[in-house]
């Protein structure tokens, strides 16, 4: 009996000891997760883990630093940094003397949550896959046949026929000389029936009328494509991907955009707008580098180019004053005897960018969604009821022209949208 009760005893110290270690276990890691969402929280603005940002790298941080220390300067450096601490002093200088935001509501065990998630060991670099092809920063990928096969072939299909009609027509040459009298009656036939032909001024009349038409039909065709754009999708010196920022981040198009809202012009963005989010972004996730290989580009390329453009020395943290223009191409471009107000359709009108442009969420590179030509405008003002709730802008017109037409809604063609010296004068 004091066997077995020994072993009792045993048994539930072995099962303590085991709660405790899980229940520790567990502890740690919520620890982490809960250390990540407060730096990503907190400190994500300013810092990377194994990258030099506006702040240092944070990765082992807590092996390098006392942390007692890092209490205090997390919660208040500047007060640290006027006491005189030498340690403070450094780290500060050492970073551009840029000052760090004063964390006071962090707790010392949010500190140490914090702390834990930056020990974590850093992610393995993925393996290479021997033989898999290298993807160039701009390349774009090699996709159809090319044209030159297609003229190729369609060239020697061209050599193929005069080859036929030439062993052809010295066939009829031979069976010409020896029936000759029977061909000289034919040839005499047709000559025959193309002057009877040339004298029917009727049948003349009607062929060149028939002919006039058609080389009407088709030239007239083939000028109203002239400044018809859709589809064009030019490659920019820098690549900008739609699909991520405006789909995957949600980044409203006005973000960027802002002169739409305002101006008659949608600008195109300053390269400091990019800066503003791209200043701590230099490098994007595997996940989205690979989905980039899929189009042949590599975005951590892109975004150097940014940083050349802009003088940006992602290792310093600081501009070098030497910039490249960026020379975009033009995509969406109207005649100048038009007159288009975005501010009109974007603030006034309530239009989305979508539906002129696209759904440029989808686009990994942008391209012109619309022909915009003058029938779809007018198709636009025929079918699009203006927005009149709560819009002073068109309180007095609208009661006007509701009593005219006899209607609840307007659309903008009823207020005006057809007429030519609205957009032509």
């Amino acid at each position: 009996m004091k066997k077995v009760g020994n072993h009792k005893s045993f048994s539930k110290i072995f099962f303590s000891l085991a709660f405790v270690l899980v229940t520790s276990l567990s502890a740690f890691s919520q620890d982490v997760a809960k250390g990540k969402e407060l730096f990503n929280t907190n400190c994500a603005a300013c810092h990377k883990l194994d990258g030099k940002a506006t702040g240092p790298a944070l990765r082992d941080v807590a092996s390098k630093y006392d942390k007692e220390w890092l209490y205090k300067w997390i919660k208040n450096s500047g007060e640290l940094i006027k006491s005189g601490d030498a340690q403070a002093v450094k780290v500060f200088e050492e970073n551009n003397k840029v000052p760090m935001t004063a964390f006071p509501q962090l707790s010392n065990e949010d500190i140490d949550n914090i702390l834990a998630y930056t020990s974590e060991p850093a992610p393995a670099a993925p393996a290479a896959v021997p033989g898999a092809p290298v993807v160039a920063g701009n390349a774009a990928a090699d996709s159809g046949v090319s044209n030159n096969v297609i003229l190729g072939v369609l060239s020697l299909v061209m050599l193929m026929l005069v080859v036929m009609l030439f062993l052809v027509n010295n066939m009829l040459t031979k069976i010409a000389s020896a029936k000759g009298l029977e061909v000289e009656q034919k040839d005499r036939s047709v000559m025959n029936l193309f002057r009877a032909y040339a004298k029917n001024q009727f049948l003349v009349l009607v062929s060149v009328v028939v002919l006039l038409l058609v080389s009407a039909y088709f030239a007239y065709g083939w000028m109203m494509q002239i400044g018809v754009d859709q589809g064009y999708e030019p490659v920019q010196p820098i690549h900008y991907s739609h699909r991520i920022h405006a789909g995957e981040n949600g980044i409203d198009c006005k973000y960027c955009h802002s002169a739409s809202r305002v101006s008659k012009h949608s600008n195109i963005p300053s390269l400091n707008v990019c800066m503003n989010c791209h200043k701590n972004i230099s490098e994007v996730a595997e996940t989205t580098l690979a989905e980039g290989n899929e189009f042949g580009v590599n975005y951590n390329d892109e975004i150097q180019k940014l940083y050349d453009a802009v003088g940006w020395d992602k290792s310093l943290q600081k501009y070098t004053g030497k910039t490249k223009p960026v020379k975009w191409v033009r995509i969406h471009n109207l005649p100048d005897h038009v007159y288009f107000n975005h501010s009109q359709h974007v603030t006034v009108a309530g239009v989305e960018c979508q539906t002129c442009h696209g759904p440029v969420e989808e686009m990994e590179i942008m391209s012109q969604h619309a022909p915009l030509t003058m029938g779809w405008c007018i198709n636009c003002h025929r079918e699009t009821n203006v927005k009149v709730e709560d819009n002073a802008y068109y309180k007095k017109i609208h009661e006007e022209l509701s009593k005219k037409y006899g209607v609840s809604k307007l659309t903008a063609a009823q207020m005006g949208g057809l007429e030519c010296g609205k957009c032509h004068y």
